[in-house]
This record gives C-alpha cells, sequence and structure tokens, in this order.
C-alpha cells in the first residue's frame, strides 16, 4: 500500500504490546479494540493483526497489491475509486485502486486491515506504534506521503458485512459502565452523586494517552498521600484541579493520581470515537456484571468467526 497523503494522524496499531509493564513500557495498541477484531476476524486474519489508525482528515491509499480490505470502526465518507463503500464490510481491489475518505459523519477513529496481515517487524512481540518511544509500527512514527507498506501474504476473500446486533453502539453522548477503583470510596457523596448524575465533556487537551474531562467538581473527603499504583486503559484519575481523565490505548504504567473508577471493557470503543467537545455519562456497575458484558462480547465474537470460516 502506498500512503500518496497520510491525513493528520495515521499509525500503525494492534491490539498492544502485553507483559512489558514491569519495566516501564506501556502496552500501546488500538483506541477501539472491538474494531479492529472485527475487520480482521471478517477477512480470515488473525485477530491481533497490524491495522491502520486513522483520524479525519484521513489518508489517501493507492493498493499496489490485488487484495482484500475492510473498513471499521468511524465513518469517514470512504470512496474505492471514486465510488462510495460502506464500512464493516470487506473489499477486493485490483493494483492502482485508491482509497479515499471524503467527510466525516460519525467517530473519530477508523481502521482499515488488509487480508494477509501488514509486512511490518515487531518490536517486543507486538507492530503498535509508540510515538513516544518512536519504536514500532512504521519507524515508530505516524505515516507519511511515500511510506510504502508490502502485504505479509496478500490475497482476495470471499465479501463480508457484519451485522448490526454485534457492532459498537457509538455515540457522540454514551453511557460507559464504570466499576469502582482503589479511591472511590473516598469520594464525598456530592461528588459521587456529580460522577454518577452528571455529564462530562471531552476537552480539546485530549489524546491517546488520556482524555480530559470537563465537568462538575469532584472532591475526596480528605487528602489522602498517594504512592504510584499500576494503571491501565479505562482507570479514571481525580485531577488536582478536581476533574477527570481517563487513561487511554498510551497510557503510563503507573500514576500517583487517585484511581475512583474503572471503565469496563465492554465500553472502551465507546470512549475510543469521541473527539474534542463530545460528551460522555457513567454508570456504576460490579466487577461481575463487567465480566459477564466482556463474556458475552466474546461470546458473540466466537460466534463470527465461526460464521466467516463456514461462509469461506
Amino acid at each position: 500500500m502506498l500512503i500518496d497523503n497520510p491525513g493528520i494522524l495515521t499509525t500503525v496499531q494492534d491490539l498492544g504490546r502485553v507483559g512489558h509493564r514491569s519495566r516501564g513500557i506501556n502496552p500501546s495498541g488500538v483506541m477501539d479494540r472491538t474494531a479492529a477484531v472485527l475487520i480482521n476476524t471478517m477477512l480470515g486474519n488473525d485477530e491481533n493483526e497490524a491495522v491502520l489508525e486513522m483520524h479525519f482528515p484521513a489518508p489517501e491509499i493507492e493498493f499496489e497489491n490485488e487484495c482484500s480490505f475492510a473498513i471499521g470502526g468511524a465513518d469517514f465518507g470512504a470512496e474505492l475509486d471514486g465510488r462510495a463503500i460502506r464500512k464493516w464490510s470487506s473489499f477486493n481491489v485490483s493494483r492502482g485502486s485508491v482509497l479515499r475518505f471524503g467527510h466525516r459523519t460519525s467517530g473519530a477513529r477508523c481502521y482499515l486491515a488488509a487480508a494477509g496481515g501488514l509486512a511490518l517487524g515487531e518490536w517486543l512481540g507486538s507492530r503498535s506504534t509508540n510515538m513516544f518511544a518512536n519504536v514500532g509500527g512504521y519507524e515508530g512514527r505516524q505515516l507519511r506521503a511515500g511510506d510504502r507498506i508490502g502485504l505479509l501474504a496478500p490475497r482476495t476473500t470471499k465479501p463480508h458485512t457484519i451485522g448490526p446486533s454485534i457492532l459498537p453502539k457509538y455515540s457522540r453522548f454514551p453511557t460507559v459502565r464504570i466499576d469502582a477503583s482503589g479511591e472511590f470510596e473516598l469520594l464525598t457523596a456530592i461528588s459521587e452523586r456529580s460522577l454518577l448524575s452528571g455529564g462530562f465533556t471531552v476537552s480539546i487537551d485530549s489524546n491517546r494517552m488520556g482524555y480530559r474531562l470537563s465537568g462538575p467538581p469532584l472532591h475526596l473527603l480528605h487528602h489522602k498521600e498517594m504512592v504510584s499504583a499500576a494503571v491501565t486503559f479505562g482507570t479514571i484519575q481525580l485531577l488536582p484541579d478536581a476533574q477527570l481523565i481517563v487513561l487511554m490505548a498510551d497510557h503510563q504504567t503507573a500514576g500517583g493520581y487517585p484511581r475512583i473508577a474503572n471503565v469496563i471493557s465492554a465500553d472502551l470503543p465507546l470512549l475510543a470515537q469521541l473527539g474534542p467537545n463530545d460528551g460522555v455519562s457513567f454508570h456504576l456497575v460490579s466487577i461481575e456484571e463487567a465480566e459477564l458484558l466482556s463474556a458475552e462480547l466474546e461470546r458473540d465474537l466466537c460466534r463470527l468467526r465461526t460464521g466467516i470460516r463456514l461462509l469461506g
């Protein structure tokens, strides 16, 4: 694939670099894991195969091999050789075909996978780009005009479309489920009510490392001396200015701010598709409920994998 125009921020990502947090190496990886898994599954790829994560304005890409590809996540008005195409569907292309994105209808991040996978080397078992360390992905950086990404084993597949029942329910103001974390019980009663009944806005000072939220000020019952502790994708921390930050895919491995909650894994894709000035509200669930929702999503994905294999 030749990158004719790189767009505003296009990187190579997979499901992340696992097993290295004890050495201070964060996982990175896609922001919307469900979108990446779905389009890879549709193409018969391993779910951890690398994809392109694109923001709008999105890239212009020329295919240099006959192959199949699929797009998912945000709707950026994809066009293949000038013809509008749908997301959550796979397509066969000829050498010389060009993929463009004309307008953003919804969402913040669109994903592209190619059948057979992207031909890029791994760093610590992952092809994800870590732009802070300049490693992984394509030379550890976002893509530029003229970059070429080869395919490991280019092939065409039977076209598929994913039905709506399994797709994330994206929204510009989703209600995201959370479970209580270490310092949740230290919130004042008023702050707890504000957290669970109010709305928060994603600020412009947000990125792949974390979303800063603007909303009602939250306070603890008393100041607590904090020792840095482990954090993860979805950890919600209370900052000194009484506002919240939700850690995202490029989060650090440890943090010293109070950890009041965690976004459940099943709802992280809803956060991943938010941009500046979008809103979010929170609903508290138990850990048991969070585990059941995660298991339900995995069952749906297993059914999809089975269906794709049976259809060929």
